[in-house]
């Protein structure tokens, strides 16, 4: 037993060198590979992604994790949830076949670069030939690995265990009967807030100096990380020890790298939070990406959007661009809070953000269903974003160009954000139990609100569920009326209605 034991975890071991490897290259290919590196790079993420492969599907390995399911009993708790990761992915990849694995890594990691430059060029038949190639792989893959209900629901399982879409259908139908009818009333009798000092003259080199000031702030730890920049900011971590973040700058949005790296940031908290005794395994990384999108928009918004998170900091950003010299803590608070529809995602206000993870959902739905093909995307997507939020994109870079996500293949993935917003008022409803969250934040005591997520989230990685965390740190299943009560508290005074 102690031998298998010890050969399982050899195994697991060659397995995350590999995977360490290949996330090596994807940060070097979002990164600073020059365009014409583009082809050898994704050629060697395709060989190492079929020896990942190989290494988790050989007979070896199965025949161990068929041995160690009968001994579960003799397990730690760590060794037995361990084998139920690694048993789910043997069954999800010896569905696939190993050639199509390999080619659909290669083809992932060249369209990321493809689609950087689509949109640069603000062409979407650029992308669209290498788009309609990813989404035929995901079709194939979920007929290989089989659905029940909704073919969608085998996707959103891999990022938000036991998600399905009859569960996002009654979660998005709850948002949109909750808040469309607020954001109406907001825009017909909120009182007028100014957000056009965000779009004056902020120099880069001086966004880049406070975005390594922020990232440390609010408890990022550049001894086990750094911070890069990309096109589309992204997280990306080897193990605790490193941890990768990046922002982007753009001269007339100085909200853009400031709450996008402290978005980033919140991921990489999380990362480096993992507890030591699972770091480097299986185990080691957040356990779903709802709750992992929770830790960075609670830092991004709940935090880093309060006002209390910047009585003691607001003089270190004021003094650094002069576009700020003139407004006061109060007028930069209603700023960055500003409620409007706007057609990029990222920038969008916490009111309006959910409207744009239902378009992407519905539209991945679609996709996945066969009801939408991917020429037709620029145009189901302007419908959609003209029926949510009343605005339409002039082109394909404010419109379906914007999100990298499907070029590295991750459908399924959005709804993680929404559900990220939810999880985030409920477990800052259930710190404010054990923590004045305001008081800390004015005192730049931001170890107390980091310690308290560790103790109560990161250390955990995937050894807890979400659903178990959840319950565990709040006394009940995920429940969006957190969300909905602190949007409408919070924009009620800023808006006054």
């Amino acid at each position: 037993m102690k031998k298998s034991v010890e050969r399982f975890n050899e195994i697991i071991r060659e397995k995350k060198l590999i995977d360490v490897a290949i996330s090596a290259l994807h940060w070097d290919l979002e990164t600073q590979a020059p365009k014409k590196g583009l082809e050898l790079l994704s050629d060697v993420v395709g060989y190492l992604s079929s020896k990942s492969y190989g290494v988790v599907t050989s007979d070896e390995m199965i025949l161990l994790v068929e041995e160690l399911k009968k001994k579960r009993e003799e397990l730690t708790e760590i060794e037995d949830k361990t084998l139920e990761e690694v048993g789910k992915e043997i069954e999800k990849l010896t569905k696939i076949p190993v050639v199509e694995y390999r080619e659909y890594n290669e083809l992932t990691a060249k369209a990321q670069g493809i689609w950087a430059e689509a949109r640069e060029k603000n062409d979407f038949d650029l992308f669209s030939e290498s788009l309609e190639k990813i989404v035929e792989f995901q079709r194939r893959f979920i007929k290989y690995r089989g659905y029940d209900g909704h073919p969608y629901n085998t996707i959103l399982d891999d990022y938000e265990p036991g998600m399905t879409v009859e569960k996002l259908d009654e979660f998005f139908g709850y948002l949109r009967k909750e808040l469309v009818p607020f954001i109406k009333k907001i825009k017909e009798e909120g009182k007028e807030v100014d957000g056009t000092f965000l779009k004056k003259d902020y120099p880069e080199d001086k966004q880049m100096e406070f975005s390594r000031f922020i990232a440390e702030y609010i408890g990022f730890d550049f001894e086990r990380g750094i911070i890069s920049e990309s096109a589309h900011p992204f997280t990306l971590n080897y193990n605790k020890n490193d941890v990768r973040i990046t922002t982007r700058y753009i001269r007339n949005m100085l909200s853009s790298s400031v709450f996008g790296t402290i978005h980033e940031g919140g991921h990489g908290i999380y990362e480096q939070g993992i507890g030591d005794d699972i770091a480097g395994g299986v185990l080691g990384e957040g356990t779903s990406m709802g709750i992992h999108e929770s830790q960075s928009r609670f830092y991004e918004n709940v935090l880093g959007r309060s006002r209390a998170f910047w009585v003691p900091i607001y003089g270190e950003l004021q003094g650094k661009f002069e576009a700020l010299k003139d407004v006061n803590i109060d007028d930069f608070y209603r700023g960055i809070n500003k409620s409007e529809a706007s057609l990029i995602r990222v920038e969008a206000d916490e009111l309006t953000y959910s409207l744009h993870i239902m378009v992407r959902y519905e539209i991945e739905k679609a996709l996945i269903e066969g009801q939408v093909e991917v020429r037709d995307l620029p145009k189901v997507w302007n419908e959609k974003i003209k029926e949510y939020l009343g605005i339409e994109p002039a082109n394909d870079k404010e419109g379906v160009l914007q999100d990298v996500h499907w070029s590295a293949g991750l459908m399924g993935y959005f709804p993680s954000y929404a559900l990220g917003n939810v999880y985030a008022s409920q477990i800052h409803a259930a710190m404010k139990k054990d923590i004045d969250v305001d008081a800390a934040l004015e005192n730049s005591d931001l170890n107390k609100i980091k310690e308290w997520l560790n103790q109560k989230i990161h250390r955990f990685g995937k050894l807890r569920k979400p659903e178990e965390l959840i319950k565990e740190i709040t006394g009940e299943d995920l429940n969006a009326q957190y969300f909905v009560d602190y949007l409408k508290e919070k924009y009620g005074k800023i808006y006054q209605v």
